[in-house]
């Protein structure tokens, strides 16, 4: 008995032995500093509708904040207005302007204070037996009638044209409601939006750009910006500064950004690694580098923390002015969190469903925000003071 229980002690200390000698997993290892309240994460599927997931999850975030509750907002009702008013838009330009299933944060706005807001329940969006956006018929079948409108030379336009793309999207997505109950009470969409208590005058665009004056406000040159919104346009370091402050006094943003670099990855990770990585490696390391396929060498870049570039001004408008930071996506930023070395990243939340390592939440170095914002919406109360008063903003 007293042998079993030597021989017993002497392997446990063997496998602890082994445990602290074998080589550590690499990888990134967070630590929340600060979290704000977000509902869900949602699904946009297969359909380009990130900037009304997005802009809709802001939204709600704010709804929480402001203690109103947890609300699930239609993100199909506000792309059926936006788009039928894009194709009127595209139709007014003779087809010489941009008709596509992408949108602006400013979209929801106008929305809200147009046609109002409804609740999921009032409009689940989905009227094709699936239970997710799959928008690749529509987005062809819209797009071939609204140029066959606008490129035609029709002469005078019937006054009906604008029923036939509204009934595109009532089949597709089902109609906009006149009037709906939401937790026992009748609304319109637009008593609905008031209800919530959310004034969109009080939020602002913010962007950072050298090709417009800091401090002013421009409508950022991107197709989606369809309805020419205007941003105020800071430098880059008060841009960020903007962002922590949010963070730290307990509003999200919603942040529109390019994901087309190999440091988004699909695993949850953001970063913008050094681009002069294998410069300072030797021998069999130079050779084992320079041997990895782009794939390996994105996946090695990205899965621990290691150094990234020093993001400036300069290359922030390099990138935009070349088409290397294109309007890509639109997410949720709501957190920061830190590395195992202490770098901050923001936390955010995306609308590809529960997807990477950390469940439908990404963590993107605050180099990677730096250089690939395109914008982002906030509460103007968000802004630090001093900044504030440099956009005349009360």
């Amino acid at each position: 008995m007293k042998k079993s229980v030597l021989i017993a002690a002497l392997g446990l200390m063997t496998l602890q032995a082994a445990a602290q000698d074998a080589p550590k997993e690499e990888g990134f290892v967070f630590t929340t500093v600060k979290e704000n309240p977000i509902t869900s994460v949602k699904d946009q599927h297969r359909s380009s509708t990130c900037w009304s997931f997005s802009s809709l999850g802001f939204l709600e975030a704010e709804l929480l904040r402001l203690g109103k509750g947890t609300y699930d907002l239609s993100e199909m009702f506000v792309v059926h207005h936006t788009m039928v008013d894009r194709a009127v838009n595209y139709v007014r330009y003779h087809g010489d302007a941009s008709f596509s299933p992408g949108g602006s944060f400013y979209d929801i706005m106008y929305c809200m204070k147009n046609y109002g807001l409804v609740p999921q329940t009032a409009m689940p969006g989905i009227m094709y037996g699936d239970s997710l956006p799959v928008h690749n018929e529509l987005d062809a079948v819209a797009g071939a009638y609204v140029r066959a409108i606008g490129k035609g030379n029709f002469g005078k336009l019937t006054p009906v044209w604008k029923n036939g793309i509204s009934a595109i999207y009532d089949t597709y997505l089902g109609k906009c409601p006149e009037t709906f109950t939401y937790e026992g009470k009748e609304y319109t969409p637009k008593s609905f939006a008031e209800s919530l208590g959310i004034n969109p005058d009080d939020y602002v665009s913010l962007t950072s750009y050298t090709h417009h004056p800091f401090y002013t406000q421009f409508a950022i040159e991107i197709q989606d910006n369809w309805r020419n919104a205007l941003s105020y346009n800071l430098p880059i370091d008060e841009l960020m500064a903007v962002m922590d402050n949010a963070i730290k006094t307990g509003y999200t943003f919603a942040w529109g950004s390019d994901v087309s670099e190999q440091g988004f990855t699909r695993d949850g990770i953001a970063v913008m690694p050094d681009a002069t990585r294998g410069a300072e490696l030797t021998g069999s390391d130079m050779a084992r580098w320079t041997g990895l396929t782009a794939a390996d060498k994105r996946k090695e870049l990205t899965n621990k923390p290691l150094p990234e570039m020093e993001i400036t001004q300069e290359m922030r408008q390099t990138a935009f002015d070349n088409w290397e930071t294109t309007d890509d996506h639109g997410m949720v930023i709501y957190g920061i969190a830190k590395d195992q070395s202490g770098k901050e990243y923001f936390m955010v939340k995306n609308s590809w469903g529960l997807s990477g390592k950390y469940n439908g939440i990404w963590y993107a170095s605050k180099a990677f925000v730096a250089y690939k914002t395109m914008n982002i919406l906030v509460h103007k109360d968000a802004l630090p003071k001093d900044i504030k008063k440099k956009l005349g903003l009360k």
